[in-house]
């Protein structure tokens, strides 16, 4: 049974999840996923995107594997459709899930970005890293 719980997860921590199947940020995305619903948005799943299709990850992981973890995330997603307009990350480019978990009533923001672990809580939002969130759910 799913509980209350929705999440963004930021791009470092969704492109580490697939990167490293055994580390916490895999674990924290997994655990979004089957305990709640993880959001995204237009603009988050356009990042998502542009960096799986990066040559640099051949690598460690096809191209081929990378767009079909990348349509499963589509997939599980629920999408919303960003209404806030938030400029209060001092890295720009972090608005994005700012504006995502407000426009989609999140609960937690999951991320590694110092940008926006510092902004912990954001208007009711918990902004936690990977660890963070499992320690939350285990509690």
């Amino acid at each position: 049974m799913k509980s209350d719980l929705r999440s963004v997860i930021d791009t470092g921590v969704v492109v580490s999840a697939l990167l490293l199947p055994r580390s916490l940020p895999r674990r924290a995305f997994d655990a979004a996923a089957s305990q709640g619903l993880m959001l995204a948005s237009e603009a988050t799943i356009a990042e998502l995107d542009d960096v799986l299709r990066r040559p640099k990850f051949n690598r460690y992981i096809s191209e081929n594997r990378r767009l079909e973890f990348f349509a499963a995330f589509v997939r599980d997603a629920e999408m919303v459709e960003v209404l806030d307009e938030v400029t209060a990350c001092r890295d720009p480019k972090d608005n994005k899930f700012l504006e995502l978990a407000l426009s989609g009533n999140a609960t937690h923001i999951i991320t590694g970005d110092s940008d926006l672990l510092v902004l912990h809580p954001f208007r009711g939002v918990a902004v936690v890293s990977p660890a963070s969130f499992l320690a939350t759910l285990a509690e």
